[in-house]
């Protein structure tokens, strides 16, 4: 025994083996043998009885070696033998490919041992056969998994698509844990929150009055009766009335409930006729009416808008910045943005806005900020002012037509160019007209008046302004 605990056979404890004897131990103890000379000649074919190719293989006899190997395979053999001729080392294992005159094929891994006579070698296979057909139903396995994974995806999309373009607002509600386990984007629009928070919410949380054992035991009981009516609930986020209307069926072991919600008749009537009003009042209304997403780019204008800004076409202002129809760009964008986040709305903001065709026109504009959905939307009303009495005016100012020329230069030139030919009191009115049009906001003021932030508080404190700007 050797130290690390393997036993090893030493030279001449094994006993003299007669040569038919020697050729039975290497026929039963591999698959294949072959004994070739150093010609390349197979002097002799050895098989295993089990393997049942003794008559396929018992004409290699006499054939050259290469006659038997598939081309790659003879140039890997061709390889090996030149390697073993060069340095003798232990046999190492080869697998090879058989493929004779007669297109039979089938692999096989050899080792390759000289012996000490004439430099003959004999090369002992095992069949590969049962192991390759092993890893091809692998590769078929795979093939089928990855069908099913195609399949599944391709379920799961017509699933998607059928759930979103369904008309209809749809839960699916699970019996067991009486929780969300999803729904569609109308359900969503009628809950009044995002998928996200829906989905594994508890169903009876999202609906006024209803405890969960009664909530799924009414649905239960809607679902199996033939001629039951829909369940009419309150939607507590929304505090919309809807009807109800659910289906049972089984998946994984679990009991499911497919809802249809759909409005009450009377909230749906006022909804439809709402919505109708408020269309026709978008299209056809006299003032002009933009909406923009946060960033301030516009998603949707009417037509009022298009007039006053003499665009073409909706398509030529959708997606574009509103800063390109304010004559004060993004400064004018920024401070109207700021405050509509800040306050919620805007009332009364005095601008101008450049049309199309290079000329502008003064407007009055008001903003409601609507933040209670994904991507919350700015609603602009804007009303034409050009024929009005200019713009709006501060509280106890004199309409002296000299003055009102002079505020109108407020936010386009700078206020050291507009006190240059007035008075103190113009200054400290261009100041109150800055601070009006920003909501008292002084960043945005001193933007307007292109003034630091420093110079405009050393401005207010000197008008008495400051404490009425806090008040």
């Amino acid at each position: 025994m050797t130290s690390d605990g393997r036993y090893v056979l030493r030279r001449g404890t094994l006993p003299a083996i007669s040569p038919d004897l020697l050729v039975d131990i290497v026929a039963s103890a591999c698959d294949l043998a072959l004994v070739v000379s150093p010609q390349m000649i197979v002097e002799s074919v050895l098989v295993n009885p089990q393997m049942g190719l003794g008559g396929k293989v018992a004409e290699w006899q006499g054939a050259s070696l290469q006659d038997i190997f598939a081309p790659e395979s003879w140039r890997k053999l061709s390889a090996r033998l030149v390697e073993t001729d060069s340095a003798p080392s232990a046999p190492s294992a080869l697998e090879l490919n058989h493929s004779d005159k007669t297109k039979f094929e089938f692999p096989i891994r050899y080792f390759i041992s000289r012996t000490d006579r004439d430099g003959s070698f004999l090369m002992v296979g095992r069949d590969l056969r049962p192991l390759a057909e092993v890893q091809q139903q692998l590769v078929h396995a795979q093939l089928a998994l990855e069908r099913d994974y195609e399949s599944q995806r391709e379920l799961e999309t017509r699933y998607r698509v059928l759930m979103e373009v369904s008309p209809v607002p749809i839960m699916i509600i699970s019996m067991t844990s009486g929780r969300i386990v999803d729904l569609n984007s109308l359900a969503t629009q009628l809950i009044g929150a995002s998928r996200s928070d829906l989905v594994d919410a508890p169903i009876a949380q999202e609906f006024d009055g209803r405890r969960r054992g009664e909530f799924l035991e009414s649905l239960a009981n809607v679902s199996g009766a033939e001629n039951a009516g829909p369940i009419e609930l309150t939607v507590r986020r929304s505090k919309r009335r809807v009807q109800v209307r659910s289906t049972m069926f089984r998946a994984a072991g679990d009991k499911l409930l497919l809802c249809r919600i759909d409005l009450a008749e009377s909230a749906k009537a006022q909804n439809d006729d709402m919505t109708e009003i408020l269309g026709r009042l978008f299209h056809n209304g006299i003032d002009s009416i933009v909406f923009l997403d946060a960033d301030g780019t516009i998603k949707a204008a009417n037509e009022s808008f298009l007039n006053l800004t003499d665009s073409p076409s909706l398509s030529h202002v959708a997606g574009r910045s509103f800063a390109e129809f304010l004559s004060r760009g993004s400064v004018d964008l920024r401070v109207l943005l700021d405050n509509v986040k800040r306050v919620g709305h805007l009332r009364h903001y005095a601008t101008r806005l450049n049309t199309d065709y290079s000329g502008q026109v003064s407007v009055e504009l008001s903003a409601s900020y609507f933040q209670d959905r994904a991507n919350p939307i700015i609603g602009l009303m804007i009303r034409d002012s050009s024929t009005s009495e200019g713009m709006r005016w501060p509280a106890g100012v004199p309409g002296n037509e000299g003055l009102r020329n002079v505020m109108e230069l407020v936010g386009y030139s700078t206020l050291k160019d507009i006190v240059a030919e007035t008075t103190e009191i113009i200054e400290k009115m261009c100041i109150e007209t800055a601070l009006e049009l920003t909501g008292n906001n002084r960043v945005a003021a001193a933007e307007l008046l292109s003034l630091s932030r420093q110079s405009l508080y050393v401005k207010l404190r000197k008008f008495g302004l400051l404490s009425k700007e806090t008040d």
